[in-house]
């Protein structure tokens, strides 16, 4: 028996250890080599040590953590994160939910509204940024058309080019791209669920929204907690759609924590500071894992 366990144990291993070299290789050493040049000024050339360090870099402590903790635009795109968050908790997950339960049963016409509900979160979200930035165009966008049409007044429709209005415009696509998924998830889950318990709820009377609400859903529940976490992290690593759309413009209106990382990272060569704020990011990201993995540990 002892030989046994540790057979499988040296199997297991076996199996194992080249997923985690590559894991080791790709993300954790990444991590630890972000966290060091964190704490330089560096523009990304030359060593960083010893020899050859190019002039200008030089060993700043903390001061990269603490300029990005008290600039005013990184917590401005955390505020937007945390308002893309809410809005695909509030809308985004419901409306998932209810077209799922509305066409989770298999017929010709259901699985063409699966396809097309689905399609767009295929599409590259450069793509989706792309096209829908000729939407939302000012002079010839078919939303401008269309608007003109009901209020021929001369309205500003630049909603792209509008702090009041671009972030509501982009949540507007964010949400178009990404329900499909979520609705195909709780499709998944919901013909997990055996049809002998619909026909004992038929049986006893109960109605369709009674046995939606009391009985389906809370079925239910283990894949709602699947897909709160999957939006819930993606909300907090947005940046293509919102680059493709604007770039996180005008006047930082948009800006994501991620494009505040390429903008101030990538495009201004400051790649200490820019590993600073990869830092922030992934501190705030395990933060929640690890608040979200209590809490559901906790229920069970």
């Amino acid at each position: 028996m002892l030989n046994n366990k540790k057979q499988n144990f040296w199997i297991a291993m076996a199996f194992l250890i080249v997923p985690l070299i590559i894991f080791t290789f790709f993300v954790i050493l990444p991590v630890f080599k972000a966290a060091f040049y964190s704490l330089f000024k560096w523009k990304g050339f030359g060593s960083l040590m010893g020899e050859g360090v190019v002039k200008g870099t030089k060993f700043v402590g903390l001061n990269n953590f603490k300029q990005i903790l008290t600039d005013p635009v990184f917590w401005k795109s955390l505020g937007n994160n945390g308002k893309i968050i809410f809005f695909s908790l509030i809308i985004e997950l419901p409306v998932a939910l209810i077209l799922a339960l509305i066409i989770s049963v298999k017929n010709k016409a259901n699985i063409a509204l699966r396809t097309i509900f689905f399609i767009p979160y295929v599409v590259s979200e450069v793509i989706a940024g792309v096209v829908w930035k000729f939407i939302y165009n000012p002079t010839y966008g078919i939303s401008t058309t269309f608007l003109a049409s009901l209020f021929p007044q001369g309205t500003d429709f630049a909603f792209l080019g509008r702090p009041e209005t671009v972030f509501n415009a982009i949540m507007i696509v964010v949400i178009w791209k990404y329900f499909g998924l979520y609705m195909i998830l709780y499709i998944a889950g919901l013909q997990g669920i055996s049809d002998d318990i619909r026909e004992a709820a038929a049986i006893d009377g109960a109605s369709p929204l009674q046995l939606n609400v009391s009985i389906i859903i809370p079925l239910l529940v283990p894949t709602i907690v699947v897909t709160l976490f999957f939006c819930i992290v993606g909300s907090l690593q947005t940046f293509d759609i919102i680059w493709a759309m604007g770039e996180g413009n005008p006047v930082h209106a948009s800006e994501t924590m991620v494009t505040y990382l390429y903008k101030n990272g990538f495009r201004t060569s400051e790649m200490g500071y820019g590993s600073a704020t990869a830092i922030v990011i992934f501190v705030i990201c395990v933060t929640f894992n690890a608040v979200y993995q209590k809490l559901i540990n906790k229920k069970k």
